[in-house]
C-alpha cells in the first residue's frame, strides 16, 4: 500500500461505510439491492452527508469571503503605498502588512477553497472505491466496508444500461465503450460544469460588492469562473459514472446553498444586498445596518406637520441652557 492509499485508507471506509449504509437501508425499504437505482441513491446520501457536515465550514467560509471583500479598500491603499518598490525589504513590509489585514478582518485567500478541499479525500476515495470495483469484484476481495458480495453487486448495478464503476475514456481505451455509457457521461460532465459555472456566476454577478469588483478578490473569483470547471470537465472523461453522480449531486447542493445565502444573506453592498433590502422595505421592515434611532428619526421626518411644515425630529436627551 503506497503512502497516498495509506492515507486515504481511512477515508474510504468511511465514504464506503455510508454508501453501505444507505443501500441496507433502502433494501429494508424493498428496493433492489443489485439495482443500480439503489446505489445511486446511496451515492447521493453520501452527498447529503458530507454536505450537511460541511455547513459549519461553509459558515466560515461565509464570514471569510465577506472578510475578503471588506478589506478591499485598505487592499488597495497598501497597494498604492508600495507601488514602484521592488527592494526585498519593501516587499517583506508589504506581506506582513498585508497578513495583518487579513489576521483583522478573520480571512484569507484561499478561504473560498475550503470546503472544496475538505472534500477532496473524500472523492478521491469514492474515486478509488468505483474504480476498484470490477477488479475486486473478479477476485472476489472486499473495499473498505463494503463486502465481497456488495461489491459484486454494485459491478453488476447498471443504471440507463451503463455500469455505476464504467468510464468514458479507460472505456474507449479498453475497446468496450458503449452508447450507454458515453451518452450517460457526457450528459453527467456537462452537468457538473454546468452547475460549477452557474454557482460560481452568480456569486460573481449578483454577490459582490462594488469594491470587490475592482480589486484583486475578483481575479480569483473569475479565475475559478473558467478554470475549475474545465479542469473537472477535462477530468470528468475519466471519472468513473457514479463519481460524476457524485459531484454533480454535491455542484447542485452548492449552488441552491449559494441562492439561499444570496436571497437571505447577501454581501452588504452587493446587488443582492440591494434587492435585499428593498424586499424588506416592501414588507415594512427595517432597513439592515440601520439603527433604531435612525429609523425612528426617518419616520418621523416623514410624518406631516398639521400646519403644512414637516417637522423636525428633535433629541430627547437635549440639555437645558
Amino acid at each position: 500500500m503506497g503512502f497516498f492509499n495509506t492515507i486515504l485508507f481511512p477515508f474510504k471506509w468511511v465514504v464506503s461505510w455510508i454508501m453501505v449504509t444507505f443501500h441496507d437501508v433502502l433494501s429494508f425499504l424493498g428496493m433492489d439491492p443489485v439495482s443500480g437505482v439503489t446505489w445511486t441513491l446511496s451515492i447521493i446520501g453520501l452527498v447529503l452527508v458530507i454536505r450537511a457536515a460541511l455547513i459549519p465550514v461553509f459558515v466560515k467560509q461565509i464570514k471569510a469571503q465577506r472578510g475578503m471583500q471588506a478589506l478591499q479598500p485598505d487592499m488597495k491603499k497598501l497597494q498604492a503605498k508600495y507601488k514602484g518598490k521592488t527592494d526585498q525589504l519593501s516587499r517583506q513590509a508589504m506581506g506582513q502588512e498585508q497578513m495583518a489585514l487579513y489576521k483583522e478582518h478573520g480571512t484569507n485567500p484561499f478561504s473560498a477553497c475550503l470546503p472544496m478541499l475538505i472534500q477532496m479525500p473524500f472523492f478521491f476515495s469514492l474515486f478509488q472505491v468505483l474504480s476498484g470495483v470490477s477488479k475486486a469484484a473478479s477476485t472476489g476481495t472486499t473495499i473498505g466496508a463494503m463486502s465481497a458480495q456488495q461489491v459484486l453487486q454494485f459491478d453488476n448495478a447498471t443504471i440507463f444500461g451503463a455500469q455505476l464503476s464504467d468510464a468514458l475514456l479507460p472505456s474507449f481505451q479498453g475497446g468496450n465503450l458503449t452508447i450507454a455509457i458515453a451518452t450517460l457521461s457526457i450528459v453527467m460532465i456537462i452537468a457538473m460544469i454546468a452547475s460549477q459555472f452557474i454557482t460560481q456566476k452568480q456569486i460573481m454577478s449578483k454577490n459582490m460588492s462594488e469594491e470587490a469588483m475592482q480589486g484583486p478578490f475578483m481575479k480569483q473569483q473569475k479565475m475559478m469562473l473558467y478554470v475549475l470547471p474545465l479542469v473537472f470537465g477535462i477530468g470528468g472523461i475519466n471519472f468513473p459514472i457514479g463519481v460524476l453522480i457524485y459531484w454533480t449531486t454535491t455542484n447542485l447542493w452548492t449552488m441552491g446553498q449559494q441562492f439561499f445565502v444570496i436571497r437571505r444573506m447577501p454581501t452588504p453592498g452587493s446587488p443582492a444586498y440591494k434587492e435585499y433590502q428593498k424586499r424588506r422595505e416592501a414588507k415594512g421592515l427595517p432597513l439592515l445596518g440601520a439603527s433604531k434611532k435612525k429609523v425612528e428619526a426617518e419616520v418621523i421626518e416623514e410624518i406631516p406637520d398639521p400646519k403644512g411644515q414637516r417637522s423636525q425630529p428633535q433629541r430627547k436627551n437635549r440639555k437645558k441652557k
